[in-house]
């Protein structure tokens, strides 16, 4: 039996969400990348005492790396029994995390909330992930 025979139909829908996610975190990396040379910030310090942006635009991605890991968790694990519902709730969280980064980029950490609206994805696959591990157990 190959994965393709195990996994769910859409689940391809899935795959492509995760490709947008990595689009994401190559995107905010540039960022920091161009900050660095833009503030004169030499690795491997990680802010500046002088640059407010270039700790704005740093933390927005530390920020998300931050995060990242435990999004991918619950998206895999909801996305094996709602593969479709999964990823429209990881396009939700991912286009929240360049909303989350833009305004962060302006230098006014308080504008970062512009992408609290990610907070429906990440919570959302949070709770298909109790869903399946309640159908697991026989719950429900």
């Amino acid at each position: 039996m190959e994965v393709i025979d195990i996994l769910p139909a859409n689940f391809g829908y899935v795959i492509l969400t995760y490709l947008y996610s990595w689009i994401m975190l190559c995107y905010l990396a540039v960022k920091v990348g161009a900050a660095r040379k833009k503030y004169n910030v030499k690795y491997p310090t990680m802010y500046s005492d002088k640059e407010n942006v270039f700790n704005c635009i740093q933390r927005a991605h530390q920020n998300t790396l931050e995060v990242y890991p435990q999004w991918l968790v619950f998206q895999t694990i909801a996305a094996l029994v709602y593969p479709t519902v999964a990823s429209v709730l990881g396009v939700i969280w991912v286009t929240s995390r360049f909303s989350y980064a833009w305004g962060y980029y302006t230098g006014d950490p308080s504008k970062r909330m512009n992408g609290s609206y990610g907070y429906i994805g990440l919570f959302g696959v949070m709770i298909l992930t109790i869903s399946v591990a309640l159908q697991l157990l026989g719950f429900i």
